[in-house]
């Protein structure tokens, strides 16, 4: 009998122990969009190491993808700007480095022309979807 309370007791803290774990969701932001970035041109996480020549690891991508760091540094940002082909402002801007483009301003971000304008103010969220389907477009293209 007293085997079968600690079989019982045991499974109890196991199966509290797994609901107390966090979630493997990923948070929205930086992170999110990298990740997104990376999936639509069909990179792992090697693969950017390598086309970043080595300036990003694979491991730091990883935690900055998982939200672990928050903030890199600028030449983190360039390079992966490069790899996916998205304008490097809107990567500084995601981070924090710059405020976000209200888009009434003479110095838009580069890629933003009249033809964008017509669109008219774009949601932070739209913004971001636009990045997403313009790496999605050169990936095809490249």
């Amino acid at each position: 009998m007293a085997v079968a309370n600690q079989d019982a007791e045991s499974r109890r803290r196991k199966s509290t122990a797994f609901a107390a774990r966090p979630s493997t969701a990923r948070p929205s932001g930086l992170g999110s969009l990298l990740a997104d970035l990376r999936t639509a041109k069909r990179l792992s996480l090697r693969e950017v190491e390598e086309a970043t020549g080595k300036a990003v690891s694979n491991a730091y991508l990883s935690q900055l993808e998982n939200g672990k760091i928050r903030k890199p540094s600028p030449n983190v940002l360039h390079s992966l700007a490069q790899v996916y082909a998205v304008p490097h402002e809107a990567l500084m801007e995601k981070a924090g480095y710059l405020p976000p483009s209200d888009g009434t301003s003479e110095g838009k971000r580069s890629g933003r022309d009249g033809r964008l304008g017509a669109i008219g103010d774009l949601t932070a969220e739209e913004d971001e979807e636009l990045l997403k389907y313009l790496a999605f477009l050169r990936s095809r293209s490249a």
